[in-house]
């Protein structure tokens, strides 16, 4: 035996194990504990801020930050060239067959492929803004399409709701703008 492994000290022995050991508790804590997904948006609470875009469709005005009092509406931040979007129009429908009102931003989209989208999908949309720039988009915390926000009677952004809206969370939005009407 040589005289380095003699003179270390036994513990050092069961140092890779407890290392292992620890690192393995750390997994296991993750695994069984998984993070939130769930993206708290800074802007919600805040006011939306002054943007007025042009008309995106020949059939539906234009939509400004002042569209947003008197009572609660959902923005919905879409593109024809999106997939979910178009998944989310059946949705989207039966909102505002309950009373809902919806207004659209149209992100970098041509008039001639919106105005396919929305023949193909329908138009729930009481108003839809060109957003060519991405730049309401971008001040409304937004990053992707679609995006649906709960818009108080005031302005004020109240729930920010990320991907398509599916048919089990029509009640949930419902209960957004229900709060948000408070």
């Amino acid at each position: 035996m040589s005289d380095t492994a003699a003179k270390a000290p036994r513990w050092a022995i069961w140092l890779p194990l407890a290392l292992f050991a620890g690192f393995f508790v750390l997994v296991m804590f993750g695994l069984l504990r998984p993070a939130s997904h769930d993206v708290q948006s800074a802007m919600i609470g805040k006011p939306l801020p002054p943007f007025n875009l042009a008309p995106a469709s020949a059939d539906r005005p234009g939509l400004a930050r002042t569209d947003f009092a008197g009572k609660p509406r959902l923005m919905n931040v879409f593109a024809s060239w999106c997939v979910p979007c178009a998944a989310e129009t059946p949705v989207l429908a039966e909102l505002a067959k309950r009373g809902v009102e919806i207004d659209g931003i149209a992100i970098r989209d041509r008039p001639q492929d919106l105005a396919l989208f929305l023949a193909r999908n329908g138009n729930p949309y009481a108003r839809i803004g060109a957003d060519n720039v991405r730049e309401v988009q971008l001040a409304i915390g937004s990053s992707g399409v679609p995006e649906s926000f709960v818009i108080d009677g005031k302005g004020t952004i109240r729930y920010q709701h990320i991907g398509e809206i599916r048919p089990d969370q029509i009640d949930m939005i419902l209960g957004k703008l229900a709060e948000a009407a408070k």
